[in-house]
């Protein structure tokens, strides 16, 4: 079955924005496990703008099931992941000012540059995942990285699912497919909601780990967080992987 990994992002942005410490991070992550979640995802950037760096040290002392720290691995971000020792660190391609992920990497261009980066997080037993487009090229460059999974970056089918174009699985279902032959593992994110999660599950082999924060944090406003979770594992329940 497809792990849901719940990126908290969101509820650091809503702390931060009257200051102090609420909503309590650590708590709501601590409750979102108990809700049935199989994951906590964080993305720090080097502003602090939502999640800090002091937030990965704190959730490091809660996490359970599987804590996956998401970046560009500058050279504090790749301190703080060593020092941490996540179950998983994906890399992510962010400039600066990105004010979300909008690209996945150019494996080609960077090979070197990740194939040492990931070396240093797998010598200390961290499992890599790298944040790509749907590019075969890419996807063939990815696995001579090192890496030992690919996270598929899903706006553009969120985006057309949106729109009616359930033809836009396509390109993602062929590169789960190639991905497998190449002996890597995968995971997805970026815009997948209760909306589209499950036609997405159901249509990507071996999908192994979605990480999923706005839209679930969003929906959550509505349905409440325990719901939501248990509405997710039920939409995910009996995909094989």
């Amino acid at each position: 079955m497809t792990k849901l990994s719940v990126n908290v992002n969101k509820i650091a942005t809503l702390r931060n924005s009257r200051g102090g410490d609420f909503p309590n991070v650590v708590k709501v992550s601590s409750d979102i496990q108990d809700f049935g979640a199989e994951g906590i995802t964080i993305h720090p950037r080097p502003d602090e703008r939502h999640i800090r760096y002091q937030d990965a040290y704190d959730l490091k002392k809660i996490v359970t099931t599987e804590f996956n720290i998401e970046g560009n691995p500058i050279q504090k971000f790749m301190d703080m992941v060593l020092e941490i020792r996540p179950t998983q660190v994906t890399l992510v391609p962010d400039a600066v000012d990105a004010v979300t992920s909008n690209a996945g990497w150019d494996t080609i261009t960077h090979q070197a540059f990740l194939q040492e980066v990931i070396a240093e997080f797998k010598s200390k037993g961290i499992r890599t995942s790298v944040f790509i487009d749907t590019d075969f090229k890419l996807i063939e460059a990815a696995a001579k990285t090192g890496a030992d999974r690919i996270e598929l970056y899903t706006e553009d089918f969120a985006t057309q699912y949106g729109l009616g174009n359930k033809d836009a699985i396509k390109p993602y279902t062929k590169s789960a497919l190639l991905a497998t032959e190449l002996g890597l593992g995968i995971n997805a994110g970026h815009d997948l909601s209760l909306d589209n999660i499950q036609f997405f599950a159901e249509n990507i082999p071996n999908l192994l780990e979605v990480s999923i924060g706005h839209a679930l944090i969003t929906e959550s406003l509505y349905l409440g967080l325990e719901n939501v979770i248990n509405m997710y594992k039920y939409k995910l329940k009996g995909i094989n992987v």
